[in-house]
């Protein structure tokens, strides 16, 4: 095991010498040429696709998503909020007729805001950087301006996120008692490999694979109550998976907790060094805040660990993440 991959050979008062290492050591830049837009998705092709469509058996579909409402987790972090769904035209109007419509046809209409990562959502290869560069190796201020993402947005998703899914339910592994880890647990690559094992072939992970991490802090926040999960604790990946992450040569990943890495995260004085490392120097598709509970469930009572999982996000022109729907089709 080296260095990068041991816990016990973090320095925790020094993320920033361990963060340019892990950078460097699994650094993508120019893997794809120097145009490349996608990072780690251009692992999904037709053929990967196609196999992954052939993966449904039974037609059972999930929907991996979040509600989208103001009963979310959001706090305003960051002016992070929760979605604002406004009604524009209503029944109330359509009774009345004072709508102006011919031959008494009514209708309705809302409108919603939000940010577009306050729910179930993708994380844009713009949406951060590392030592002020974006994937790729160009500079920060070059890619994301007051109009956006120019050169990475999420429109350029808009395609790519079809693949085989595979569940890691590394909560259920860990603790069967009670299928949830621990707020602060570092979820190791020795824990994703042991899960796999224990799991069996079907969730085996390789290339162009979406893989989804259940850690059971949603599980926990729908019986307690939101509380900190937006931006406070949780179990997560350790900083120590870049290289497991960078091996197997994965398209995406996702989990069912706000950060996606273990918080606090596992230095003294740090903000999301995983990210740091795997999103502008590696070039991987990051999603947050996943309901993975009942695909657990599903996959669980059938034994198979994998599936046909589309995700594409909303193609918003410039957006350094979205919303999204994600659907696993057993």
């Amino acid at each position: 095991m080296s260095a990068l991959s041991d816990p016990s050979q973090i320095d925790p008062t020094d993320p920033e010498a361990y963060i340019a290492k892990a950078a460097e050591a699994f650094r993508n830049w120019g893997r794809w040429g120097e145009d490349d837009r996608v990072g780690t998705l251009n692992f999904i092709d037709d053929s990967t696709r196609a196999s992954a469509a052939a993966l449904v058996t039974d037609g059972a579909v999930f929907s991996l998503s979040q509600s989208f409402d103001m009963d979310g987790p959001q706090k305003g972090w960051r002016r992070r909020t929760n979605p604002v769904h406004t009604m524009l035209d209503t029944g109330t109007d359509a009774e009345r007729g004072n709508q102006g419509f011919p031959h008494g046809i009514g209708g309705a209409d809302d409108v919603i805001a939000m940010p577009l990562q306050c729910s179930t959502q993708w994380d844009g290869l713009g949406h951060i950087f590392d030592r002020g560069f974006a994937w790729n190796g160009r500079r920060a201020g070059d890619v994301v301006t007051s109009d956006g993402d120019l050169v990475t947005g999420i429109e350029h998703l808009a395609d790519r996120l079809v693949s085989r899914g595979v569940l890691l339910d590394v909560g259920a592994f860990l603790r069967p008692e009670t299928g949830e880890l621990e707020d602060g647990y570092a979820i190791t690559q020795a824990d994703l490999d042991a899960c796999i094992v224990a799991q069996g072939a079907t969730s085996e992970v390789g290339r162009g694979d979406i893989v989804l991490v259940r850690t059971g802090r949603l599980s926990r926040a729908r019986r307690e109550g939101w509380g900190e999960y937006a931006g406070g604790p949780s179990a997560g990946l350790s900083v120590t998976t870049a290289g497991w992450l960078h091996r197997r040569e994965i398209a995406a990943i996702a989990t069912d907790t706000w950060g996606f890495e273990v918080r606090p995260n596992e230095f003294d004085v740090a903000f999301q060094p995983l990210h740091q490392i795997v999103i502008p120097n590696m070039g991987l598709t990051i999603g947050e805040m996943w309901d993975l509970d009942a695909l657990a469930d599903a996959c669980r009572e059938r034994d198979r660990w994998e599936f046909l999982l589309t995700a594409p996000p909303l193609p918003i022109t410039g957006a350094v993440g979205s919303p999204v729907n994600p659907l696993a089709v057993l």
